[in-house]
């Protein structure tokens, strides 16, 4: 890719989140991004399908950069404590774009994509836990749960507090059956 193709793409997605942090991405024109970027809306579509497709690829690159920020992704097998402790620090270090890129009807998006590509990185170290019941639904549990409980608490409780109330869920929840 060239200077002047990496500053055009560059300018439509600053037009984007400019636009996505004031109004919802299905109040968001092909015109208005143009506009705003200072380019055509035939340059706007030798790039991007649409502005769904823009966002898309922008929610992407931050889920794939909230994951790679994970220091031990796996750890969710071996210290479900700190797994959720460094989720929510990727989650607190992405916090500007998460805001913008997933919210409104993309509010339910980023816990889905991010429980999605830890399977995935599990999954490819250990391909049976990609049947295994108690393993997904533990997992599915702990990222979506986690994640709602922090976002809606966070603010009035602190995030120490909340951390610790999420640590001592984890312990109850995958103690082994029995005990």
């Amino acid at each position: 890719m060239d200077l002047r193709e990496k500053k055009t793409r560059q300018s439509i997605r600053n037009a984007f989140l400019q636009l996505r942090a004031r109004k919802p991405l299905e109040r968001i024109t092909v015109k208005e991004l143009a506009e705003l970027a200072q380019i055509s809306k035939a340059t706007f579509y030798l790039h991007y399908h649409d502005v769904y497709d823009l966002s898309e690829q922008m929610q992407n690159e931050v889920i794939r950069s909230l994951l790679d920020s994970l220091e031990k992704p796996d750890s969710f097998l071996t210290d479900r404590k700190r797994f959720t402790r460094d989720l929510f620090s990727a989650f607190i270090a992405h916090e500007n774009l998460t805001n913008i890129l997933f919210s409104g009807t993309q509010a339910a998006v980023l816990p889905i994509r991010i429980e999605r590509g830890i399977k995935e990185h599990i999954f490819s170290l250990m391909p049976g836990t990609r049947e295994d019941a108690r393993f997904n639904i533990l997992l599915t549990y702990q990222v979506q749960g986690a994640y709602y409980a922090y976002m809606e608490n966070q603010q009035k409780f602190g995030a120490e507090e909340v951390m610790s109330a999420l640590d001592e869920i984890t312990d109850r929840i995958t103690a082994k059956p029995g005990n």
